[in-house]
């Protein structure tokens, strides 16, 4: 995972924007966060971050044009929450969220985002210590402990939208020196009153926790096997959870929108991404076929073909665009 500065840093930047060609690069980006991101949709990747940042409060919004898998940990003794600015189908942690809710994680816990294409978020993250001291002026009674513990939280319509158009407004260049405090306080008052007595966490279904739990391990498998050149088989993947194909499918669809096989192969081709962007010197082919066999992809012309229709480029591109840096 990519790794930042404190959130107490005093170069962290009051407002700043930045554009992306590759999604892990975009997580990197995130003042504070800890991440990794895989793509999952086929197409050449664009991503966009703007981000406005005081030593106890960020908010920023991220647009993605490809589906992505991510692997988010916030900075400590904060709270992120998460509001998709357009009804779109998010995974947090293999939970669905939908309209009118909100998602919420404490910093330095580990969760799970799978994010459509075309997909844009708003984020706040704020120190638990900012957002009582806010509540305690506002008056208001929240029981932090069961919002901490929360990953969705059902919201009231009209009060996400309020909050949603803050955000909004709140992230412009413009918006720069128009008062930090009073900034602050209003987008603490928005999302505070998401977070009153009104919202409350839809239960996870039993099923629901079973089939996170059958893709959990078999995840675990899979990614201790990532680099084999045998081929793993969804029979194989079975055994592992004592289920059946069928079951296997929907427990892995249903978690991650995705096939078990298309989640292996999402997994290899990401991370071989990832090690030919940090590949140094060399020949050009030899190189980017040990990455390949690193990953369990020996056979080079049927990775290529692969990587090329996920990341819409050929592999030899991604170690050309490091070299130039």
């Amino acid at each position: 995972m990519h790794q930042t500065a404190t959130p107490s840093s005093p170069h962290a930047p009051l407002l700043r924007t930045v554009m992306a060609h590759d999604a892990d690069e975009l997580a990197s980006k995130l003042t504070n966060w800890q991440q990794r991101y895989d793509q999952v949709s086929a197409g050449r990747f664009s991503g966009a971050l703007t981000e406005r940042q005081l030593p106890q409060l960020q908010v920023f919004r991220e647009s993605l044009s490809q589906a992505v898998r991510q692997s988010c940990r916030v900075w400590p003794d904060a709270i992120w929450f998460g509001l998709p600015d357009h009804d779109a189908t998010t995974r947090i942690n293999g939970r669905q969220a939908g309209d009118n809710t909100l998602m919420v994680r404490p910093g330095d816990v580990e969760f799970e985002l799978v994010t459509p294409s075309a997909y844009s978020i708003y984020g706040i993250v704020a120190s638990r210590q900012l957002l009582e001291d806010a509540a305690e002026r506002q008056g208001c009674q929240i029981d932090w402990q069961r919002v901490q513990a929360a990953e969705v939280l059902q919201v009231d319509g009209a009060a996400r939208a309020a909050c949603l158009g803050i955000l909004s407004a709140a992230l412009p260049c413009e918006a720069v020196g128009n008062g930090t405090e009073a900034w602050q306080d209003t987008v603490l008052a928005s999302l505070l009153e998401l977070l009153d007595h009104r919202c409350g966490e839809p239960v996870a279904s039993p099923s629901l926790q079973r089939r996170r739990r059958v893709v959990e391990h078999v995840r675990a498998y899979i990614d201790a096997h990532l680099a084999d050149q045998a081929a793993l088989t969804v029979p194989q993947l079975c055994e592992q959870v004592h289920v059946s194909r069928r079951t296997l499918q929907y427990c892995f669809e249903d978690v991650l929108g995705m096939s078990p096989l298309l989640y292996m192969r999402m997994m290899r081709l990401n991370g071989a991404r990832r090690a030919l962007l940090d590949q140094g010197a060399g020949p050009v082919r030899a190189a980017i076929g040990d990455v390949a066999d690193a990953w369990g992809m020996s056979n080079f012309s049927q990775f290529s073909s692969d990587y090329r229709k996920l990341f819409g480029e050929c592999p030899s591109a991604a170690m050309r665009a490091r070299r130039t840096q």
